[in-house]
């Protein structure tokens, strides 16, 4: 806790450089406002309001309820053309289709996930579920994330996630593809079930549990307060989980984003996303390999205005932290899970 070191990640098949002792340097840095506590609960100039008019003129329903909508602005399109023909090794592009899909979680634009209730966060993982299931049935990954917070880059204040499906499988799922596929040849058991077995077990890193699911900060982990949300039983993918397995996902959810709250005592913003098995044409695969978790990466470190920053050593060298995850969890672990407000 006091002392440098590495730590491997077996998941991204890279290294960690852990300085808990850099913590403690004074800082004068950028200073980061934090969210804004007014938010209206109806804004007409808000497209994700509903009953408001977005970019390309059509106008939301008046929903109660969770809302899909297509990307007005897609970064990918199931009609894209072919690329050129490289002729040259070191100039190589391929095709790249796909959908993308908004999802707001609730009516109202001054609530979020751990401000809402539990049938509301269920009625959430309902809908994540299908559109992994709808959308899964053709395109090969189904990238669910949600940006929470002006400085993940979410550009509109209301509660809402992207659902992003592409022809290929990108760099990360590539990755964990091929780090999970080598663990379960090795060692005869998935990577992360038995990752989750051994936190479960030593508790050190351990944040919230129940009876389907753990929190933990990784030992691997990169950003301050990082977690990671796993299944205690082997499930490929979201819309294999059962009724009670999404009941319970919705409480440790909100346990979780309460205590993230709390830390700073304000709206805590992160970027978070699914990976499971692929699916399309992998649905007719053995992808036993694979196992179902969610990732938070939130940028605080010390305080509500003072963020990591991934610049310098980090672009150039390998990722590095300030705080033991060890600390990190403990932390996380000891705030209250009734929200501030």
């Amino acid at each position: 806790s006091e002392h440098q070191h590495v730590r491997y990640n077996p998941l991204r098949d890279d290294w960690v450089l852990v300085s808990a002792h850099r913590v403690k340097r004074p800082w004068q840095g950028q200073l980061e406002k934090p969210p804004p506590e007014d938010v209206p609960r109806w804004d007409p100039k808000n497209p994700l309001c509903p009953g408001a008019t977005r970019a390309n003129g059509e106008v939301n329903p008046k929903y109660e309820g969770t809302f899909v909508f297509p990307n007005d602005f897609p970064a990918l399109q199931p009609d894209a053309p072919e690329p050129d023909d490289s002729d040259h090794p070191l100039f190589q592009a391929a095709p790249a289709r796909g959908v993308c899909k908004v999802m707001c979680f609730h009516p109202w634009s001054d609530l979020t996930l751990p401000l809402m209730s539990l049938p509301e966060i269920r009625a959430v993982i309902d809908a994540w579920a299908e559109l992994a299931s709808e959308l899964g049935a053709s395109y090969p990954w189904v990238q669910i994330f949600e940006n929470k917070g002006a400085m993940m880059g979410c550009s509109n204040p209301h509660p809402h996630c992207q659902v992003w499906a592409s022809s290929f499988l990108p760099n990360e799922a590539r990755l964990e593809d091929r780090t999970q596929r080598q663990h379960l040849s090795q060692h005869g058991v998935p990577m992360l079930l038995e990752y989750a077995e051994q936190e479960a077990r030593r508790k050190e890193r351990l944040v919230v549990e129940n009876a389907d699911w753990l929190v933990v900060v990784p030992y691997w982990a990169t950003w301050p307060y990082q977690t990671l949300l796993l299944p205690r039983r082997h499930v490929r993918r979201l819309q294999d989980l059962s009724d009670s397995e999404k009941d319970s996902l919705a409480s440790i959810m909100q346990r979780l984003l309460i205590k993230y709250d709390n830390l700073f005592e304000v709206s805590f913003p992160y970027s978070m996303g699914w990976h499971g098995a692929p699916t399309g044409p992998y649905l007719e695969e053995d992808c036993m390999h694979w196992q179902l978790h969610a990732h938070y990466y939130p940028p605080l470190l010390r305080s509500a205005t003072v963020r990591k920053f991934m610049v310098g050593y980090e672009m150039l060298a390998q990722v590095q932290r300030d705080l033991t995850p060890e600390q990190a969890a403990e932390r996380l672990r000891s705030l209250p899970e009734v929200h501030y407000k």
